[in-house]
């Protein structure tokens, strides 16, 4: 796409819309704090779907989060557009889907936003966007590409990622040093197997660690986690569908240390600070694993292949004899309930060599 001059605009009113996962929300708000940081007096609202908007709380840079149905009607739809139909000055689609162009259009008097780096599929969208950036699978990480927009608008880019606040503290936290697992992620090939993390608890516990379980609540994941609970000779404190994100972030905040799979939890992890050892398996770390606290690009922090440990990010990926990691597929069977082997056949010695050295680095 050929270089376009920076737009010259000064908007008192701006909508960001991201539409996706509840990781991708909070990967969003580097841009968010650059748009602030530039336009210091302007409104900034936040369009979403209504089970990411916890994400955002507290968040100082926004003024309003604007729920989204996460399977709107078309009814719903279009009642929307009428709605904030050029109620901005500046609206920005930070994906490339047909929903957040058409919105993005239809609220900004200025609307720039992301296009599919496919040729003939994304000319209708340019056509209507005053500025549009391509995007596809082999970009940069997701942070990276959101600030890309900070160019267009040729303002200075924010790395910092906010994690969501609440007025309220957590009435009862663990009180020796406690290390938090958060084991189930959404879809089943992001998950590391049962073995390795009853062997992980096992090493935390001897090392003298609290071991903290969080989950989502949902009745399945409620249950996985009791059935882990009844192999272990030790208690554990299970919070597990208890607290708000924000709660969730101030408890990972305070903890020694946070381990997590691929999910949007420990990209939060990562936002708070804390020492986080993330395992990854078929997602390509170079566009998607956590951002490192203070790491400011501006290439990615990780590559695509290959473990390593940035800032307070440790991320193990997954073993293959396929050379076949990332394969940014769904799992080895290609749907979201399938097993992945990368993770299958990830040992539990080798997350525990890498805690071991978090622990004792710090």
């Amino acid at each position: 796409m050929p270089n376009q001059k920076p737009l010259n605009i000064h908007p008192k009113r701006i909508l960001v819309i991201t539409l996706r996962y509840l990781g991708d929300t909070l990967l969003v708000t580097p841009l968010i704090s650059s748009l602030k940081q530039a336009y210091a007096d302007a409104d900034i609202d936040v369009l979403l779907p209504a089970a990411n908007a916890d994400m955002l709380e507290g968040n100082p840079d926004i003024r309003q989060l604007i729920r989204l149905p996460s399977k709107p009607s078309l009814g719903q739809f279009v009642k929307l557009l009428f709605g904030i139909r050029r109620n901005y000055d500046l609206a920005i689609s930070t994906q490339a889907g047909d929903r957040p162009s058409l919105i993005a259009c239809a609220a900004g008097k200025t609307a720039i936003g992301f296009v599919p780096d496919a040729p003939g599929k994304a000319w209708w969208k340019k056509l209507l966007l005053d500025r549009s950036l391509a995007f596809g699978d082999d970009y940069d990480h997701a942070v990276l590409e959101n600030l890309r927009f900070c160019g267009v608008l040729n303002i200075e880019p924010s790395y910092r990622l906010t994690p969501p606040r609440s007025s309220k503290s957590i009435a009862h936290l663990p009180t020796k040093p406690y290390a938090v697992l958060h084991i189930m992620p959404q879809w089943r090939y992001k998950q590391w197997h049962h073995d390795g993390w009853l062997s992980l608890m096992e090493f935390l516990n001897r090392s003298g660690y609290q071991v903290v379980l969080t989950g989502s609540g949902q009745p399945a994941e409620l249950e996985s986690l009791r059935e882990l609970e009844q192999h272990l000779t030790f208690p554990v404190t299970n919070m597990a569908g208890q607290l708000s994100l924000a709660e969730l972030a101030e408890l990972i905040a305070q903890a020694a240390l946070f381990i997590g799979p691929d999910t949007g939890i420990t990209h939060l992890a990562a936002a708070t600070g804390t020492q986080t050892v993330a395992l990854y398996g078929p997602t390509d770390p170079k566009k998607w694993a956590p951002w490192p606290y203070g790491y400011a690009g501006p290439t990615s922090p990780f590559a695509k292949v290959g473990s390593k440990r940035i800032a307070n990010v440790y991320l193990l990926q997954g073993l293959s004899d396929h050379n076949c990691v990332p394969c940014q597929l769904e799992g080895c069977d290609r749907h979201r309930n399938s097993h992945s082997e990368c993770l299958d056949r990830l040992p539990a010695s080798q997350v525990i060599e890498a805690v071991t050295e978090v622990l004792r680095l710090g």
